[in-house]
């Protein structure tokens, strides 16, 4: 879901130009507790995590299964509690979880109509960016098939599209490719390129970067700290 978020004084954007940055994490720390009595140690997966994004910048953030990338993200959309750190947003944030939250009842065309709804879209704007997401990601035939119904692929499309429907000013996608065939996945970075024309930012992770051309920058994640190209 978007959400939106004001960097206050003192913030990590304080001293940033506001038109340039739209997110800024650093020293971010995040723990878990361990189960069983004999794991009393907290389980520590982020222990310096800092990512920064430019208006227009399109950033991977990549490191290994089980390093803490999907925490990282977690936190900087709001869904997770931090342990320290900073972490400051500019504008509507859109999320796409590696693992599609969906309705199994529910069609696309009802996902969009509820998500537009919490979105605060008029009806006019929803369809609108509904129907330009179904011709961009090509599955307008299935808008009336019910998820449980629908391949890997047609959910990953439609999990991609609900962070798309409200345009926001910043996309966090968590491995947003994973379940895309060549045709999508090159659909897919068209996409990405007219949003960074527009001004729009993005924040892709995974675990690995087959085409480091498209990003502008690549920031990995290894024992839970942060290092840029």
């Amino acid at each position: 879901m978007s959400s939106a978020a004001e960097a206050g004084p003192g913030s990590a954007l304080s001293g940033f130009d506001d038109r340039e940055f739209v997110l800024a994490a650093s020293g971010v720390t995040k723990s878990f507790r361990r189960r069983g009595w004999r794991r009393r140690r907290p389980l520590r997966v982020l222990v310096d995590a800092a990512v920064e994004l430019r208006r227009g910048e399109v950033v991977g953030l990549v490191g290994e299964n089980g390093s803490g990338k999907s925490t990282f993200m977690k936190i900087l959309v709001g869904n997770l509690a931090r342990g320290g750190g900073d972490v400051d947003r500019l504008g509507t944030i859109g999320y796409c979880p590696q693992e599609p939250i969906l309705y199994e009842l529910a069609t696309p065309d009802e996902h969009f109509e509820l998500f537009g709804h919490a979105y605060d879209l008029d009806v006019a704007t929803m369809e609108a960016s509904r129907d330009e997401i179904y011709d961009t990601l090509g599955f307008a035939d299935h808008r009336d098939v019910r998820v449980e119904e629908l391949s890997g692929g047609t959910r990953a499309k439609l999990n991609l599209g609900l962070a798309l429907l409200p345009d926001p000013t910043v996309l966090l996608l968590d491995e947003p490719y994973a379940g895309f065939d060549w045709d999508t996945y090159l659909k897919f970075w068209d996409l990405t390129a007219r949003r960074k024309k527009d001004g729009r930012s993005i924040l892709i992770i995974s675990h690995f970067v087959a085409d480091e051309e498209r990003f502008d920058r690549i920031v990995h994640l290894k024992d839970g700290r942060t290092l840029d190209e």
